[in-house]
């Protein structure tokens, strides 16, 4: 019953869209037009036009995901498990993140050009704060109990950190993976707006330039789409890989 209850309230919401635009109670010239955006985004992909942008996006999307959350696990292990390194360089990890990171785009295309780098590079800040705060509070959570027990047991440094550090910040991992996917493709799409040749940010730039509102609404459609296939696949993971932890019973359909 839930797919079918999402469904209807999906249909429902398009559909006062569609009524909307058609009775002019939302102007088609700033909200565009349902059939319209799924009409320019069935052209995108029978053209082929769309493939090689999408492919520049999804490409620097996934790198700065992989990297950033790599690097946020790295840094989040390393600084959780030394205390006083983590209070030398709190104050600085502190404003790094209150920095609003997305100002960086034009230092990164000065630094790395307008081609994937920099795309690259302002995604790895957006995921990597996000997962580096995550997997630091879950090694800082990690019991006391269980840490004096496997001490007692004789397990060494590299021990703990295999079976105690990392399985504990797992779930904060994956936790912070949903959020990081979206950021990975905000990321790469903003710094696609300051500057570049192809990607899904610059059709919609040049659809925006073109007070085009529909195929605005088309590549958001697409990039919206595509996060929520990467969020699926991180979620595939995250059940395949925590199978050792309880999960809440949720409402099953029918």
């Amino acid at each position: 019953m839930i797919t079918f209850y999402r469904a209807a309230l999906a249909i429902v919401l398009i559909a006062a869209w569609a009524l909307g635009s058609a009775t002019g109670v939302l102007s088609p010239l700033f909200f565009g037009r349902p059939v319209q955006i799924a009409l320019q985004i069935a052209d995108w992909f029978r053209s082929g036009e769309i493939w090689p942008h999408l492919g520049v996006t999804l490409a620097e999307t996934l790198m700065a995901f992989f990297s950033g959350t790599l690097g946020g696990v790295l840094a989040g292990l390393w600084l959780g498990l030394s205390p006083r390194t983590l209070a030398v360089l709190d104050p600085f990890i502190k404003a790094a993140n209150a920095m609003p990171r997305v100002i960086l785009a034009p230092i990164f295309a000065m630094w790395f050009g307008l081609g994937m780098g920099s795309k690259v590079a302002l995604g790895f800040t957006l995921v990597f704060f996000i997962v580096f705060f995550n997997v630091l509070q879950g090694v800082r959570e990690v019991s006391p109990v269980v840490l004096n027990g496997t001490r007692m047991l004789g397990a060494s440094r590299r021990q703990l950190l295999r079976h105690v550090y990392l399985p504990a910040a797992m779930s904060w991992v994956f936790s912070s993976l949903h959020v990081s996917v979206g950021m990975a493709f905000v990321g790469a799409v903003i710094a696609e707006y300051l500057g570049s040749s192809a990607g899904v940010g610059y059709l919609i730039l040049q659809a925006q330039g073109v007070f085009d509102v529909d195929a605005v609404f088309a590549g958001i459609v697409v990039l919206t789409a595509c996060a929520l296939a990467l969020d699926a696949l991180v979620s595939i993971a995250e059940t395949r890989l925590l199978v050792w932890q309880p999960r809440a019973e949720l409402p099953r359909d029918g």
